[in-house]
């Protein structure tokens, strides 16, 4: 370890105590970046290029006020935190769940810098949300809240300036509450918020850009050494958004996809999912283990999907799911592929040991920018007042992963010849941003 990485990591950890998801996503980069910028750029390192990059450019905390179907005053937080607009207006979700707090979305807002980089679309980076649980809530309690939330971030986004997204637990339905109040007080139709309803100015491909995304960067990886996912069995986690739609494309493109979770238990169907099979999934809420009251699987509560053998895993539920025990038991069973759905869904351990084992390992920077990808292809519709059919949306999605892929590529190849994609979406997602602010001074 250089001496500058080691002074690096010591002045993060020192200004941000307790906050340990931003520092891992830190650490992640900072350990690819570092020898990269001593050798290449080192009048990046007397800028203290990386230090500001650390340091959001606004973090916004507030206080949010609503009513329950009871008649209650409910009291949450919530945030926006402002990460970097060298590239344009920050862009970045809004996650509403028990878990949120400011460790969390800055180290969301952190790897959004890279992945909005990455994309080559003029997108800054950003995240924000709240500690809102809408698991239980009323359409109206949720519309309530939405419209309290709003009436505070209101007045620190817009279309240029900040142009939040949806992520876990906000949907088309909060997507529409927020947006509807934010047109109720500032009086005015714009493209504020990204992942609208395809009525009232959203972009065709939005719900299914993250899964279908992650497929075409795995399509891609396997390309490059003459295999494909036809005739792949195919673990996912998950059983949200983001691994319904992965499941979709993953069983198109010839994929026999095996397993799907959630934070109560898995199901694993040997003879794997259909299109039909999926949907019944989707309605099923929490409640997995009813699958197999109508086809013949298995559900294992309480488990994660990663003891089933499989050749390509795809965790997309949350982050730090798939740790070190995890990864040997997928490497163990004969998984040569894992490419992330979800933001860090694996830890520090098990990424390590993914990439001394030397199989393709795809991180969620590069592999999951789908979502954020087609989120600026609908903000360029709302600036020229246009809607384009999903098959010229769904085509320039692919044409975006496959650059990312590509860029992942040439910073990351091996002297082997192999491909180390997280070093590669890690240089090639900083230079970008690193030669724009240098360009714009200290600011």
């Amino acid at each position: 370890m250089s001496s500058y990485l080691t002074r690096f990591l010591a002045y993060v950890e020192s200004r941000n105590p307790s906050e340990p998801e931003f520092l891992q996503a830190v650490r992640e980069v900072a350990d690819d970046i570092i020898p990269y910028i001593e050798e290449h750029k080192p009048d990046l390192v007397d800028a203290k290029l990386l230090e500001r990059l650390v340091e959001p450019e606004r973090t916004i905390a507030f206080r949010v006020v609503w009513q329950d179907d009871h008649n209650g005053v409910q009291i949450n937080r919530g945030y926006r935190v402002q990460m970097n607009s060298a590239l344009g207006p920050y862009k970045g979700g809004l996650r509403f769940s028990p878990g949120v707090n400011l460790s969390v979305l800055k180290f969301l807002a952190f790897e959004q810098t890279f992945k909005n980089s990455l994309t080559g679309l003029s997108l800054g980076s950003g995240k924000g949300g709240s500690d809102f649980d809408p698991k239980g809530k009323s359409d109206n309690e949720i519309m309530r809240f939405c419209q309290s939330f709003m009436t505070e971030l209101y007045r620190h986004v817009g279309s240029e300036t900040d142009v939040p997204a949806g992520d876990i637990g906000v949907g088309e339905r909060e997507i529409g509450y927020l947006f509807g109040q934010y047109k109720r007080l500032q009086n005015d139709f714009t493209g504020v918020l990204t992942g609208k309803g395809p009525a009232w100015g959203g972009s065709f491909i939005r719900p299914e850009a993250t899964g279908y995304g992650l497929l075409y960067f795995v399509e891609r990886m396997l390309y490059e050494t003459g295999d494909v996912i036809k005739g792949k069995t195919v673990a996912i986690s998950g059983a949200g958004n983001v691994a319904y739609y992965a499941a979709l494309k993953a069983i198109s493109l010839g994929g026999k996809v095996v397993t799907v979770s959630n934070s109560s238990g898995t199901i694993y169907d040997k003879n794997g999912f259909s299109v039909e099979k999926l949907d019944y999934v989707n309605t099923l809420n929490r409640d997995l283990e009813q699958y197999t009251h109508r086809y013949p699987a298995e559900y294992h509560a309480g488990q994660k999907p990663w003891q089933f053998a499989c050749d390509i895993a795809l965790p997309c539920a949350t982050q730090n799911e798939l740790d070190e025990h995890d990864a040997d038991m997928l490497l163990q069973n004969g998984c040569t592929c894992i490419a992330e759905g979800a933001n860090m869904p694996c830890t520090e351990a098990a990424i390590k040991k993914i990439l001394s084992s030397g199989i393709k390992y795809a991180p969620g920077k590069a592999a999951n920018a789908g979502g954020v990808a087609v989120s600026g292809l609908e903000m360029s519709q709302n600036r020229i007042g246009q809607q384009w059919t999903a098959e010229k949306v769904e085509t320039r999605l692919k044409r975006v992963m496959h650059h990312i892929h590509d860029t992942c590529m040439h910073y990351g190849r091996n002297g082997n010849g192999t491909i180390n994609y997280l070093r590669g979406a890690n240089i090639g997602g900083f230079l970008k941003v690193a030669d724009a602010m240098k360009a714009q001074g200290l600011v």
